[in-house]
């Protein structure tokens, strides 16, 4: 199945995604770029997250955006923030990443990057999936074509940017005193060089498991608690204080504490979030956070213990990125464990989120497990369901019948908030982009309570 939708081109390497798919694509994406510059050749920073095969891949890319008349700056193996923050800093037109996220090894994908350093609008994303759906891509003729050449600075440059911004929320030399001991699973993927290079300068003593870039991934590379018993093994056997897990393209972030018990992705965004707000003194006050319909309602918990409020959004990066921008947004994110932080790169970025989280224990001096003790604690519960005959308006107006007197937010599908004998809680449907199916999410103060809220949905259109 080829995936093709708002977050880029995404399939099978060798069955839904072959070098014809790659090219027209990408041909399609670089003249896109071109068209929007003038007076010069156009100039787009190419990377990838370092899966078996993506070499190949990158080949075609490559001479594809340069037959689209483009400039290549090829930074080899890099974290797709990287590829974000190297647009920003060169002053390039735009970028590309040759990404298939947390998918299996089996797949690949390209993923673009606007010339502001971030996901294109959605707007920006429809208008390139409608011309790759029409037909060939306009190549130029031989005097135009691009050139390539390599950058070998991504880390050095993304390392420096996150020290930079981190000195303002925690003086740097507070994190390097306390010495954590710090365990990080890179998947054997593009966070692998970038991980280790952060977190030497912040004095860690660091423990990396499948660091070898090598693009095999050990175990399913999606950071859930399922996957990563290596990681959370490691942390009790290397005493460490901390554990954090990447995705292969470096943009999420999950967190073992110093009992090796799997805290989670949710908590990402919540501690960063703290850490950053605790940092801005009496400036908190009337600031903003930016999350998603689905992040859990903590992030609203923290933030209202600075006076500062969270801005909810459709889900998706974009759709983040832009609630920061309209609301001028000091952190936004989602519960997926990605952390944005303009300052640093406008795109969901594990350095900035590790950089964050230590930064809050230094400052608090405490473990991560006591910071998550200090947040409340609520339970998501997550499920799947067939549309039902009469299509999505069926299904969301029967669930305004389920919980009446709810507040309803209809941005992305249709989340209701409401409050329960046992306190605040929330359900979120949304039709799925790319299967016949709603996404379910509730969260409640219990788990059970969750399964119960989800449990009444459901039998509201049976």
């Amino acid at each position: 199945m080829l995936m093709v939708s708002v977050s880029g081109c995404r399939g099978i390497v060798g069955g839904s995604l072959t070098p014809g798919v790659v090219a027209r694509y990408v041909g399609h994406f670089g003249a896109e770029v071109r068209a929007g510059v003038r007076g010069r050749r156009a100039r787009v920073v190419l990377g990838r997250d370092g899966r078996r095969g993506g070499g190949a891949i990158a080949e075609v890319a490559r001479g594809a955006l340069a037959m689209a008349g483009c400039d290549v700056t090829d930074l080899g193996i890099a974290m797709t923030p990287t590829v974000g923050l190297m647009v920003r800093s060169m002053g390039a037109d735009a970028g590309l990443v040759l990404t298939a996220s947390h998918n299996p090894g089996e797949w690949n994908g390209v993923k673009p990057i606007t010339g502001r350093g971030g996901a294109p609008t959605p707007e920006e994303a429809a208008s390139l999936v409608e011309r790759f759906r029409a037909g060939e891509p306009e190549w130029v003729d031989a005097g135009q074509i691009g050139g390539w050449s390599r950058e070998e600075h991504g880390v050095a440059r993304h390392v420096e940017t996150v020290l930079g911004a981190l000195d303002e929320v925690c003086p740097v030399h507070q994190i390097q005193d306390r010495r954590f001991r710090v365990v990080v699973d890179s998947v054997n993927a593009s966070g692998t060089a970038f991980a280790g290079a952060l977190l030497a300068r912040l004095g860690c003593d660091v423990v990396q498991l499948n660091a070898d870039a090598s693009g095999v991934f050990p175990h399913n590379p999606e950071p859930l608690a399922e996957n990563l018993t290596g990681l959370c093994d490691a942390v009790r056997e290397h005493r460490a204080e901390i554990g954090f897990a990447q995705d292969p393209d470096g943009d999420r972030l999950a967190l073992v504490d110093g009992g090796g018990r799997f805290i989670g992705e949710e908590y990402t965004l919540v501690l960063a979030a703290w850490s950053l707000l605790q940092s801005l003194g009496e400036r908190a006050k009337g600031a903003t956070v930016a999350a998603n319909l689905s992040t859990s309602r903590m992030i609203d918990d923290v933030c209202a213990r600075y006076g500062a409020k969270v801005v909810r959004t459709p889900v998706g990066e974009a759709h983040v990125v832009a609630g920061m921008r309209s609301h001028g947004s000091v952190l936004g994110g989602e519960g997926n464990g990605g952390v944005i932080w303009d300052q640093v790169v406008p795109i969901r970025d594990s350095l900035s989120a590790m950089g964050l989280v230590l930064g809050l224990s230094a400052q608090m001096g405490k473990g991560i497990a006591e910071l998550v003790e200090m947040v409340p604690r609520y339970a998501i519960v997550k499920r799947k369901l067939a549309q039902p005959a009469g299509g999505v308006e069926r299904f969301l107006d029967a669930m305004r019948g389920a919980f009446p007197g709810a507040a309803e937010d209809v941005q992305d599908g249709l989340r209701l908030d409401f409050d329960t004998p046992d306190g605040a809680a929330w359900i979120h449907a949304r039709p799925s982009n790319t299967e016949p199916i709603f996404r379910l999410i509730a969260e409640a103060p219990t788990e059970a309570g969750a399964n119960a809220i989800l449990d009444r949905a459901e039998a509201s259109v049976q």
